[in-house]
């Protein structure tokens, strides 16, 4: 769930994120308890995100209803080609969110229509509204779109997604481009504000300057240590496996609560900093052209004696709790084309045990999607072979 911030500006409401379509009717419900009457003059998209943009037809609704102007939405010029980018790939992105946000409704689907902003600008914009000033400010971050919000007068500062309480979202596997870099470059613009109040995109406000200092600046040397140490490797000529596997993140900032890496993952953000700077290819000769994963793996099943015997080796690995080597056996099996009765339980198995040692819910939940289907698949091939079974028996009487 996204914050929402509502100000009253003497000339009406600024609103500084807008929610997603489940919070919408609570948000309205809010609002209306604590200013029943007041209009709605403008809403800020702090970026182009779905669980902060949708608040906006809601408002436009009772704006209607009321015979009111509906508020002016502004944005980053970026932002309506991200909702054009969704448009595009609606189903990509159903696919994704249900695994990454653990979705099992059928029914989920991605948003196929968008309110898009009345007023975009490229680098900066303010706005007078009553008694307030709100300088808008534009970054890339978690998106090439975001938007951070300033108001001198109440010493209040909106970074958006920006700041979330955890380890930045500066690497999801399955999203677009991140940019680590510029981010901690807006995070340590932010601080020398010296904003007495921080309302972040996610998770409570921070009062007092110098907690909020503290957190932006903290969350801006997460950044700069994972961004130095990968451009220092990759400019030494390591590959992206060396890279990922010699990461050493500074333990007094993920020892913080707002820099544990409850959603994103440091090696994710390693990741998306190599394909910033060096592209997809990840320094390995034989993934630029590759063979069939189909064909790879059999050979390689075959060499080692057979599926049995590579399985038998997975369950001692398992034993043993060396699970992401467990997995890459188990899969190897999986990949060959073998979804045998045993192959389906191991790979479930191996996947929800090193998914349950994952702080970062994307991985978590990405682990836990592929155990899943395993699941399923071994209950149906099972459910149909006994329905074989029956029919033949049947048969046969």
């Amino acid at each position: 769930m996204s914050s929402i911030a509502a100000i009253d500006t003497g000339a009406g409401l600024l609103i500084l994120d807008a929610g997603g379509q489940p919070d919408s009717p609570e948000f309205l419900n809010q609002l209306r308890e604590w200013r029943p009457d007041t209009e709605v003059s403008a809403v800020v998209l702090s970026h182009h995100h779905i669980d902060h943009i949708f608040g906006t037809l809601t408002l436009d609704a009772e704006a209607e209803s009321m015979g009111r102007p509906k508020p002016v939405v502004y944005a980053h010029e970026n932002l309506p080609k991200n909702f054009n980018r969704y448009v595009k790939t609606q189903g990509w992105n159903t696919a994704v969110n249900q695994r990454q946000f653990a979705i099992e409704k059928e029914s989920f689907g991605w948003p196929a229509e968008y309110r898009y902003p009345n007023v975009t600008f490229n680098q900066t914009e303010k706005l007078r509204i009553g008694d307030l000033n709100a300088e808008l400010t534009h970054a890339r971050g978690e998106t090439d779109d975001a938007v951070w919000t300033w108001i001198p007068e109440l010493s209040l500062l909106h970074p958006g997604d920006l700041f979330i309480w955890a380890v930045p979202n500066a690497g999801n596997p399955q999203k677009v481009q991140r940019y680590a870099s510029e981010w901690a470059q807006s995070l340590r613009e932010m601080a020398s504000k010296k904003a007495e109040i921080m309302v972040p995109g996610h998770g409570l406000p921070i009062i007092g300057a110098e907690r909020v200092e503290q957190a932006l600046i903290e969350t801006a040397e997460l950044l700069e240590s994972i961004e130095i140490q990968t451009l220092r490797m990759m400019n030494e000529g390591a590959t992206l496996d060396a890279i990922l596997h010699s990461l050493e993140i500074p333990k007094h900032l993920l020892s913080r609560p707002y820099l544990r890496p409850v959603y994103d993952h440091p090696q994710f953000i390693a990741r998306n900093i190599w394909r910033l700077y060096g592209g997809w290819y990840d320094g390995q000769p034989d993934n630029l052209l590759p063979a069939p994963r189909l064909s790879t793996a059999k050979q390689w099943i075959s060499l080692s004696g057979g599926a049995q015997q590579v399985l038998d080796r997975a369950e001692e690995l398992l034993t043993d709790g060396e699970l992401p080597l467990a997995c890459h056996l188990i899969e190897a099996v999986f990949q060959s084309g073998d979804s045998a009765p045993r192959t389906l339980q191991l790979r479930a198995e191996a996947y929800s045990k090193y998914a349950a040692q994952q702080e970062s819910s994307i991985a978590r939940n990405i682990l836990n999607n592929a155990a899943r289907n395993s699941a399923t698949t071994a209950v149906r091939l099972a459910t149909h072979k006994r329905s074989r079974e029956t029919v033949k028996n049947r048969s046969e009487q």
